[in-house]
Order: C-alpha cells, then sequence, then structure tokens
C-alpha cells in the first residue's frame, strides 16, 4: 500500500497541470486515510500575476475538473470526499516560487533533518534565491536551502 506522501506526490504530478490550465495555482494537497474512506484536500490560489481570491464559483470549477480527472486516472482506491479551497492565512509553500512570493512575510520553517539540534524556524522571510532562502530568526539570518525543507508555511 502506498503511503500519504507517495500519494500526495503522484496527485501533485497527476493535478497541477490541470489546474494550471484552468488558471489557477495548486498550492498543496493533503491526502488522509481513513478505514474505508479517505479525504482528498485541493488548495488553490490565484496566480501572482492575476492576484484576487479564490471564491466559492473557483472552487467549484476546480473541484468539477479534478473530478472529471480523477474518474479516469483513477489513482486512489476505495472512496474518498474530494474538498478543494483556498489555501488560508497559514498557507503552505511548497515550491521556490511560492517562498519568492512572500518575502518580508513571517514564516514557519520544518527541515527534513535537524541542524546543529534545530529543526524548526520562525522568521521574517528575507531573501530568495534559485537554491533557498535566508529566514531572519531573533534578529539572525539562517540559510536554508530548499532541499532541507520538509514544511514550510506562513505565520501570522
Amino acid at each position: 500500500m502506498a503511503t500519504a506522501a507517495a500519494i500526495r506526490d503522484k496527485l501533485i504530478g497527476l493535478l497541477e497541470p490541470l489546474i494550471e490550465r484552468l488558471g489557477y495555482e495548486l498550492v498543496d494537497i493533503e491526502w488522509v486515510s481513513v478505514p474505508r474512506s479517505g479525504v482528498l484536500r485541493i488548495f488553490i490560489d490565484q496566480p501572482p500575476e492575476k492576484g484576487g481570491h479564490i471564491g466559492v464559483e473557483d472552487c467549484e470549477t476546480v473541484s468539477r475538473e479534478v473530478s472529471a480527472l480523477l474518474d479516469v486516472e483513477d489513482p486512489i482506491s476505495g472512496a474518498y470526499n474530494l474538498e478543494v479551497s483556498s489555501p488560508g492565512f497559514d498557507r503552505v509553500l511548497r515550491k521556490p516560487s511560492h517562498f519568492g512570493r512572500f518575502v518580508g512575510a513571517r514564516v514557519w520553517v520544518e527541515l527534513k533533518v535537524p541542524r546543529e539540534g534545530r529543526r524548526r524556524y520562525t522568521g521574517d522571510l528575507s531573501e530568495v534565491d534559485e537554491s533557498g532562502c535566508i529566514v531572519t530568526v531573533d534578529g539572525q539570518p539562517v540559510r536554508i536551502g530548499f532541499a532541507e525543507i520538509g514544511k514550510a508555511r506562513l505565520v501570522a
């Protein structure tokens, strides 16, 4: 049986091109498996150049198209519920472009492997380049490579 992470990665590869063709940005996918069922949550946003907010109609459009693709491709065995929504205030940062879009924002970053005994950093996203970012934590810049990041999100 595939892990939740493997299913998530497979679904991102399958759904991201469709969602982009529809004119939206795929922020993240969350797969939660429970006995006899599951929940597939898809978080979408307007692309940075388009601006604006995600409305109910946007979620309905993406839900309808994603549902049709999932019916054809059948990447998930068993029953599940599909939910499509905006990312909210604690938006996940998954790709370098997500980080670039939020320079100056407060972020929480969890490393895949601890560095000098520390795994989590919360601070201001100061800089982003092609290989990583700088998060200013308690006035000190911390360089973090994208390959080191396990999870990241915006925080209030």
